[in-house]
């Protein structure tokens, strides 16, 4: 700022970027008088920058850059007299030396040698252009986390004059030399060189770069992970990635199969990992058949997720990983040591106290096996619940109300004369048949993949508009025992007839609790005798959820004990 202010051209505005920083550099530049922008990466910094200035020409500096005496005046009577619409200018180090002056010497000449083959050059060099130029090619390219400056210049460049000038000297800091070597960083440039030269773009994770060196920032980076069997942990998911990046947090989230395919189509920062799948037959959980279907993945799958996850941490530098039921982050968060949070319906399974049936003691010591497996040591662990058994440990553990989309809250429940029916596997054709002999009965059935009628049974693929409107005018639920699904039908007054998939202990829990609290019933299998029964005592249980289900009229409760547990694990 200072170097600002001795130049012999005050006709300028100074705005600054700033990229959630911790230390003074706000209270600095509102001392001189700066305008504020939010930052980020350096092309939404630069363009947030862009679009608040109101001048004529731009010029865009890095932050360690220092002007030499009449910079601008000297950088803007050359880019006049070439008659030119984008240059960059050239640098000297801020730090003396043999090295770093051969070094920079070296960088300006190969700039300008490249320069009479294409327009090429990079933002610490500053880059001067119209702002009118600007606007036309649209800024810097907000989804490239690398290179963005060459592809700025190469793209203004073709519709104008380019050139490296001559006279104004920019200083520039040598600090990114000295923690990572001349060579290292040497050859991180030519190899991104050549391949913009060859047109290609280059990314963060190719080059092993960072744009932070060596200063504090506040603690907001997540590697946020999830299970993606189903759809439950990808639409509560959601909700969660939506909230955290509106509270400042900075996210990279990771996701298998459909949980990657819905998530990637409402955020950016999504990578798709492999995953663990369930091999489902008849309405049951097949385990042999399962350990073997996954376990031809693993070996491939464990090397790749973790080899994808590591780099991209080196780059990120998370602060905490939070894991919705995956395996491969609870790892990931021991390998790096930072703090892991684990939030998921699942843990009731070993983190409280409660009696099951003794039939289904089997199911469920491997489904604590499997807890156990996917998720070790987890500095906090958040359960997502509509019952609440005693929990072991109340220091680390604790409940949170199940999270409800948005668009479920803003509905008004009716009840209309369809049964809704939604299946997590399409394996259940023993339903079907007992559906299709209750003729004078509608029934709408998610789960099948499929649109098509068949007799009084309706199938609907999955399209989330659709199915709000048919739980909104559904007279109840006839479900496995998906959480996701079994809290929204009670957040909507929904009584609910659970069959399981057999063997899967997660969805029996959630069914027996359905029944113990009087909201529906639980059976392993299910015939006409129980159809009837259940639809007989519907409006018993609608009277049982309307009194005894304690309702929210939305997911701030919750969000804000994950901000508050997320923030005590960042400064523990």
């Amino acid at each position: 700022m200072t170097s600002i202010q001795r130049q012999n051209f005050d006709d300028l505005e100074v705005i600054i970027a700033d990229a959630h920083s911790v230390d003074k550099t706000v209270e600095i530049a509102k001392s001189y008088g700066c305008k504020i922008v939010p930052g980020g990466l350096p092309a939404t910094g630069r363009n947030n920058g862009a679009n608040e200035a109101t001048g004529e020409l731009l010029l865009f500096l890095d932050a360690d850059s220092v002007l030499t005496n009449n910079y601008i005046s000297s950088a803007i009577e050359e880019f006049e007299l070439h008659n030119l619409g984008i240059a960059i200018t050239q640098i000297v180090p801020l730090e003396k030396g043999f090295i770093n002056q051969i070094s920079h010497e070296f960088a300006n000449y190969l700039t300008k040698m490249i320069s009479e083959i294409k327009p090429h050059g990079a933002g610490c060099y500053g880059i001067l252009t119209y702002k009118s130029l600007h606007e036309k090619v649209g800024g810097f390219n907000e989804h490239l986390d690398f290179g963005e400056d060459t592809d700025y210049i190469e793209r203004i460049g073709k519709i104008s004059r380019f050139k490296v000038l001559d006279t104004p000297r920019l200083l520039i800091s040598t600090r990114r030399l000295e923690e990572e070597g001349l060579k290292d960083i040497s050859l991180k440039y030519a190899r991104s060189t050549v391949k913009q030269l060859a047109g290609k773009k280059v990314t963060l994770e190719e080059l092993d770069y960072s744009f932070e060196h060596g200063v504090q920032r506040k603690k907001n980076r997540i590697f946020y992970s999830l299970c993606g069997e189903g759809l439950g942990h990808a639409i509560r998911s959601a909700v969660v990635i939506e909230y955290l990046i509106n509270e400042g947090y900075d996210l990279i989230v990771f996701a298998s199969d459909r949980a990657y395919q819905y998530l990637s189509n409402k955020f950016e920062n999504v990578y798709e990992i492999g995953g663990f799948n369930t091999v489902y037959e008849d309405n049951r959980a097949r385990y042999k058949k399962t350990f073997v279907y996954n376990m031809k993945d693993v070996p491939s799958d464990l090397k790749n997720n973790i080899n994808k996850m590591y780099k991209l941490a080196r780059k990120f530098h998370p602060d905490i990983v939070i894991s919705d039921f995956e395996f491969y982050s609870n790892l990931l968060a021991h390998i790096i040591g930072v703090p892991l949070l684990s939030i998921d319906n699942m843990h009731v399974i070993t983190e409280a106290r409660y009696n099951s049936p003794a039939k289904y003691a089997k199911d469920k010591i491997f489904a604590e096996a499997v807890v156990h497996a996917f998720i070790q040591r987890a500095d906090r662990t958040l359960i997502y619940s509509y019952f609440y058994p005693t929990l072991k440990n109340k220091k680390t553990t604790q409940y949170v109300h199940p999270i409800i989309r948005d668009e479920i809250y803003a509905l008004k429940p009716h009840v209309g004369e369809h049964i809704l029916v939604y299946q997590t596997s399409d394996s259940n054709n023993e339903l079907i048949e007992l559906l299709k002999n209750n003729s004078n009965k509608k029934f709408i059935v998610y789960g099948f993949h499929k649109d098509e009628r068949d007799e009084n049974v309706l199938f609907r693929s999955f399209k989330e508009e659709q199915l709000f409107e048919d739980f909104k005018d559904a007279k109840c639920v006839i479900t496995n025992g998906g959480f996701s699904l079994i809290t929204e039908a009670l957040q909507l007054e929904k009584p609910v007839l659970s069959i399981p998939v057999n063997k899967q202990y997660e969805q029996i829990l959630n069914a027996l609790f359905v029944e113990r609290l009087g909201y529906g019933e639980h059976h392993d299998h299910v015939n006409q005798i129980i159809l009837d029964n259940f639809l007989n005592k519907v409006d018993t249980y609608r009277k049982n959820i309307k009194e005894n289900y304690h309702k929210h009229t939305d997911n701030a409760e919750t969000l804000e004990t994950l901000k508050s547990t997320i923030e005590e694990l960042f400064y523990e």
